[in-house]
């Protein structure tokens, strides 16, 4: 992954595309699987299919465009993939051509209509939160998450024991879901 992206999208969180992409995938991992059941009916070819897409989607994280829901991208591989493993099969078992495929997505993509999709708004929603946080609680956070600092470093800076700086973070993280929530559904109504 270049430099360009991950400055371009992280600004100033130190999150490598790994990183990125697990998170962009443990969000839209169900999806995935129920868009690709709802187009390929042999559950091996959807495992198959749902792993091919994990890798393409890697593969191509760059030109990922993050104003776009990542769900979205996500399932036009999935399509792509889907339409060659029903070339292959020369039609043989294939439930859906290429228009009622389409016509799933368009179902699919009405759960990305809502506003909190992209990773640009998490990320600002995230920065609110993190900001949002009572300094017993966003000290340690922001030392943690943004400067990547071990828990000694943290524990010595901030004159914690180990124990107590563990349910701080807890508590932070804690705290941070709760606000999240609230902040993309608020955006959403």
């Amino acid at each position: 992954m270049t430099t360009v992206w991950r400055e371009r999208s992280f600004h100033g969180w130190n999150m490598n595309p790994e990183q990125v992409f697990e998170i962009l995938m443990r969000e839209n991992a169900d999806m995935l699987l129920a868009y690709l059941r709802a187009v390929v009916r042999d559950q091996h070819a959807v495992d198959d299919l749902f792993q091919e897409s994990m890798l393409v989607a890697w593969r191509k994280l760059e030109s990922y465009d993050l104003e776009r829901p990542f769900g979205t991208w996500l399932r036009g591989i999935a399509k792509n993939l889907a339409l060659a493993h029903f070339r292959e099969r020369a039609g043989r078992d294939q439930p859906l051509d290429e228009a009622a495929m389409e016509w799933v997505e368009s179902r699919f993509a009405q759960f990305h209509v809502l506003a909190g999709d992209t990773m640009r708004e998490k990320l600002s929603a995230l920065r609110a939160c993190v900001q949002a946080l009572p300094e017993e609680y966003r000290q340690p956070v922001q030392m943690r998450y943004a400067d990547s600092k071990s828990l000694s470093e943290i524990g010595n800076k901030l004159q914690l024991a180990t124990e107590t700086l563990k349910k701080r973070l807890s508590r932070a993280k804690l705290r941070l879901a709760e606000c999240l929530e609230r902040k993309l559904a608020a955006v959403g109504e």
